[in-house]
């Protein structure tokens, strides 16, 4: 395996606290000595939390779909859309 994907595969096992992960003693210290390893694992754990963070809003917006083939559209749902855009708006400048 090329030393990128051994390297990803360490990080991957720690941050997902996979058994065959490293003990945390010896992980520290690898951190401790190689900066670019803190780094990239930091980078990884953003990456995750985006993930997470784009997972619960298709589910969000599935389960909005969903009820609305059931039940009808929210009546109260324009105040919602008007709130993002205005958020979005906001962030965007």
């Amino acid at each position: 395996m090329r030393p990128a994907l051994e390297r990803l595969l360490l990080i991957e096992q720690q941050l997902l606290n996979d058994p065959a992960a490293l003990p945390a003693a010896e992980w520290q210290l690898r951190q401790l000595l190689d900066p670019d390893l803190q780094a990239d694992t930091a980078a990884q754990q953003r990456l995750y939390a985006g993930l997470r963070a784009v997972g619960r809003r298709e589910l969000r917006r599935e389960l909005a779909g969903i009820h609305a083939r059931l039940y009808g559209p929210l009546p109260s749902a324009w105040p919602h859309r008007a709130a993002a855009w205005l958020r979005a708006f906001i962030q965007a400048n």
